[in-house]
């Protein structure tokens, strides 16, 4: 009988081992599984929800084209600024070279005077070649006189008719004289040059 209660305790401790092995084991999956789902990185992650997402879903669609949408004003609004920055710098010197324009045409005028008289040739001479050097510079900075000469064709753009004059020399619309030159900024008019258009002789 006693042999019979000890095999009996024998084999139970066996099948408590066996038990208590089974648990560690299976404690020892969790925490393996635990831990690889720790060393997941966050874009596996992602890519995993993304994937068990519905496609069609009304909220995902609404969610994508409201990021669209997003995207689209941001790079409009950037675009946007990228351009006024780019005139403001193309056109930041306009105000000064409309206050410099006076001054040119005080310089013309004095030489125009200053050629009729012989005493003032030095002089002359020295202006001309300071408005020279003047003029030179401020291409530099974009500022360019407005092309316009007699016999070409009227361009109301580049140009102000100040009157009419009866030609029988010349056909009907080109300018008969330039009674004040007109400057521009690289492709923006600052001021149109001031001239007289020719027209038809009335018999």
């Amino acid at each position: 009988m006693a042999e019979k209660k000890n095999w009996a305790e024998e084999h139970n401790e066996e099948e408590v081992e066996v038990s208590y092995t089974e648990e560690a084991e299976g404690d020892t999956a969790a925490e393996g599984g635990q831990d690889e789902a720790e060393a997941m990185s966050q874009e596996e992650l992602e890519r995993l929800c993304r994937e068990n997402v519905c496609i069609n879903c009304p909220e995902k669609q609404s969610m994508d084209q409201e990021v669209l949408r997003v995207k689209a004003d941001a790079d409009n609004f950037r675009k946007r600024m990228s351009k006024e920055k780019e005139q403001y710098c193309k056109f930041a010197t306009e105000e000064l070279l409309q206050d410099i324009i006076p001054v040119i045409d005080n310089l013309e005028l004095a030489l125009k005077h200053g050629e009729q008289v012989e005493a003032c040739k030095d002089l002359v001479q020295g202006v001309d070649m300071t408005l020279k050097v003047m003029l030179d510079t401020l291409k530099k900075h974009g500022l360019e006189q407005v092309d316009v000469a007699p016999g070409q064709a009227f361009d109301p753009t580049w140009s102000e008719a100040m009157a009419e004059e009866e030609r029988d020399d010349m056909e009907k619309g080109l300018v008969c004289q330039v009674m004040q030159k007109g400057y521009k900024l690289k492709d923006r008019l600052l001021r149109p040059a001031k001239v007289t258009v020719s027209k038809k002789c009335e018999n």
